[in-house]
């Protein structure tokens, strides 16, 4: 995530609807990844027509967004989304805007990325949002289990999910090191470019390589791993202890991990760390430096009393999923 400053000098950062000096409305416009005060005539405006704010900023203050499509009411971002919480209840707006929040930093990596966003209107099996919740949370919906998934571009995710103290539950029962709403966007989203970027015979024989055959059965595997998986030792080769449920669910979280550490050293590049980087095409220099980083980031959470930032070894098998990753978006 690169580094903003309002044109009064003061920093911003990326979730920012106002400025805290100067007090005029932000708006990112994600066709020069520039967040900016609203203004009919802004020297960084890249787009041939007047920027307008997002709908979802305007009526529901949960986007903070420019619109680069003169005949759409909403952003990049928000024109993806499906289905949306009951908003009439404000537990449930909140959490949609955190929801929202999480969202527009996966699509900003994936822009940066320069990989395709595209929605339903452009692609039948385009990227799209569906924010949903059930009958654990909320008696009077319909649904009695909502799970967190991706099918033909429709990633899904459990509205409660939100809710730090729900999340935080769900994570402690699970046993699981990480559990993010940013976390979980970044891994579905991995399900989506596996049908985008992995396709072929070599890419496919390369694949089933690394992470084994996706076309084992998913549902009755994913059955097995939770009937089984308290007893199920976590293999220190995999990524994570769900990475053993299915290759498919390996990638995801192979996947995931790229953008993690592609965002934050990122991140630290634009801060003026040593051990940030804004080109990754070296990646032997990426992975070096993410080593170094995640140590130093797991250091200061501990400073401050938290838990590490990163929890995760990487071992060699991850580290050859990860360069697999690397080269399908940034193929030589």
């Amino acid at each position: 995530m690169k580094k903003f400053t309002c044109s009064c000098g003061q920093p911003l950062f990326f979730e920012n609807t106002r400025c805290l000096n100067c007090d005029r409305q932000l708006g990112f416009d994600p066709s020069a990844f520039e967040l900016y005060p609203f203004s009919d005539e802004n020297p960084h405006c890249s787009a041939s027509v007047e920027l307008k704010l997002c709908k979802n900023a305007a009526d529901f203050d949960v986007c903070n967004w420019f619109v680069t499509e003169p005949q759409n009411s909403y952003c990049l971002s928000c024109s993806l989304n499906h289905t949306i919480p009951n908003l009439l209840e404000p537990k449930r707006r909140r959490w949609w805007k955190n929801l929202e929040q999480a969202k527009r930093r996966l699509i900003y990596s994936l822009l940066v990325l320069k990989l395709p966003v595209l929605g339903r209107a452009n692609d039948p099996k385009g990227l799209a949002f569906s924010f949903i919740e059930d009958q654990r949370t909320n008696p009077g919906v319909f649904e009695e289990h909502v799970a967190t998934g991706h099918y033909n571009g429709m990633i899904t995710v459990n509205t409660a999910e939100a809710d730090k103290v729900n999340r935080e539950i769900t994570r402690a029962y699970t046993g699981e090191l990480y559990r993010t709403l940013l976390g979980h966007f970044r891994h579905e989203s991995g399900h989506y470019y596996f049908d985008k970027l992995v396709f072929g015979d070599e890419l496919l024989t390369r694949f089933r390589a690394l992470f084994g055959d996706e076309r084992a059965d998913y549902a009755a595997a994913l059955k097995n791993y939770y009937a089984s998986k308290d007893a199920i030792p976590h293999d220190p080769a995999m990524i994570s202890h769900y990475a053993q449920s299915h290759p498919l669910e390996d990638w995801a979280e192979v996947w995931a991990h790229y953008l993690h550490m592609i965002d934050t050293l990122d991140t630290a590049a634009a801060y003026d760390q040593k051990l940030g980087s804004s080109h990754f095409d070296e990646f032997d220099e990426t992975l070096a430096k993410w080593s170094e980083l995640a140590v130093i980031l797991n250091a200061l959470n501990r400073s401050m009393g938290l838990e590490d930032a990163y929890p995760f070894v990487l071992s060699k098998l991850t580290l050859k999923k990860l360069r697999f990753v690397h080269g399908l978006i940034y193929p030589s």
